[in-house]
């Protein structure tokens, strides 16, 4: 069977035979696939290109396949080959079949010599990316693989950078990667160094595994992110004393005193020999603590990826304090353009802060309780996805209600995005 443009992918370039989907993001179909050369089993990407170009991240794509060509490790995910059609581009790449060590992680904390092992492979993985110039930018449990054998693999590199993109000033200033484990200063839109950026993921990452939960949580957006700014977290109780000292060092907020790798490998922690089979989880019988670390994996659910946004007009319940999210691939100059357009109509007045990014509406009728008073809060999370925050300040809640559903919903629904997957990226 010939491959095809309308997406029958039988037989790819008469070399790969094409079998059942392994999952799928906004722009691509990953697929089971054989070597019908050399009965090899891979997984080959399928990317729409039309959907690539409309989203102008052709570039991103020319950079990932770039970055995977250079970045050969025995704990990388390796590119084998790329093949492109009219509408179509193929990566050919290594198959890992252990799934992505999140899923680990939602059963429960990691022992401490199992993490111990993980982080090693993934120091090891984010030093070679380092010492060819390459910053990965979103390293999270969810693009960390692991291979048959238990070893890890760093996969998606979509949101990487080059050293040749620092600008004069010798720093990175897109603001990207998954909110949760992002470093302050990438959200801090003055620049940042890349490594510097990889290597605060990765204390977050190691957080993680330790803890079976992320260490800046918060439902609300902007306070999670003064968390992140501040390094206001704390080490549970179980963490050994050795691990404190190193992951208190590695999520620093001030990037000057971050540890470099070469720190982190000297650390006591870090030089304890790995065990020789990393794949087991800790074993526990105690049903409070489960019942913790299982609530603890919903929190990371919800945070990872950019947040929950599988309902992308997502309302809180009644009696909570009423608030709604949503995700747009549109600029974040049209989120503000669009919202003082709704807020003149309906006679609300306009305050702006924090680079236009924050508005404030304010209405100038007296309802049941007060004037209502609405916040808008914009963040730029990728660099094409801006996730917006609506919340109620003051007023009566069943007007601030019958203003989303009437006013908000309608003004904004062209701009929703409305995808079923929550990732951006390739």
């Amino acid at each position: 069977m010939a491959s095809s443009d309308e997406g029958n992918y039988g037989v790819l370039h008469g070399k790969y035979e094409l079998g059942r989907q392994l999952g799928h993001g906004t722009f691509a179909k990953v697929y089971h696939a054989r070597n019908m050369q050399t009965s090899r089993n891979v997984a080959v990407k399928v990317i729409g290109k039309e959907k690539v170009i409309k989203a102008g991240m052709m570039e991103q794509l020319k950079r990932e396949i770039s970055v995977m060509k250079m970045v050969r490790h025995p704990n990388i995910v390796e590119l084998l080959e790329v093949m492109a059609s009219k509408s179509k581009v193929y990566f050919a790449m290594e198959l890992v079949k252990g799934g992505e060590l999140f899923s680990k992680i939602e059963k429960g904390r990691l022992p401490e010599n199992v993490a111990r092992s993980y982080f090693q492979q993934l120091i090891s993985a984010v030093d070679f990316c380092h010492s060819r110039g390459v910053y990965h930018r979103d390293l999270k449990p969810e693009n960390l693989l692991l291979d048959e054998d238990g070893n890890l693999k760093v996969t998606d590199f979509g949101l990487s950078a080059f050293s040749d993109h620092l600008r004069q000033d010798g720093l990175l200033h897109t603001t990207c990667g998954t909110p949760a484990y992002v470093a302050p200063e990438v959200i801090g839109k003055k620049g940042y160094d890349g490594a510097k950026a990889d290597i605060w993921s990765c204390g977050v990452i190691l957080y993680v595994l330790l803890a079976g939960f992320l260490p800046f949580q918060d439902e609300n957006v902007v306070a999670m992110y003064r968390k992140i700014y501040r390094g206001d977290f704390r080490c549970p109780p179980w963490f050994s004393s050795d691990a404190r000292r190193l992951i208190t060092k590695l999520l620093d907020p001030n990037p000057e005193f971050r540890l470099t790798i070469s720190k982190i490998t000297e650390s006591p922690w870090f030089k304890k020999q790995p065990p020789k089979n990393p794949g087991f989880l800790i074993e526990d019988d105690d049903p409070k603590r489960k019942e913790t670390e299982t609530l603890n994996a919903f929190h990371i659910i919800s945070l990872s990826e950019g947040f929950d946004l599988s309902p992308l007009f997502e309302e809180k319940k009644r009696e909570e304090k009423p608030e709604i999210r949503f995700a747009t691939t549109k600029p974040a100059e049209m989120v503000v353009a669009k919202l003082e357009s709704m807020a003149t109509e309906m006679k609300f007045s306009v305050k702006k802060s924090g680079d236009d990014c924050s508005l404030r509406l304010q209405g100038h009728e007296i309802g049941r309780k007060g004037k209502l008073g609405i916040a808008a809060d914009i963040w730029a999370v990728a660099p094409s996805l801006v996730v917006v925050e609506v919340k109620k300040l003051s007023g009566d809640t069943l007007e601030y209600d019958q203003f989303c559903s009437k006013q908000l919903r309608p003004a904004l629904k062209d701009i929703v995005w409305t995808s079923g997957d929550h990732s951006t990226r390739l």
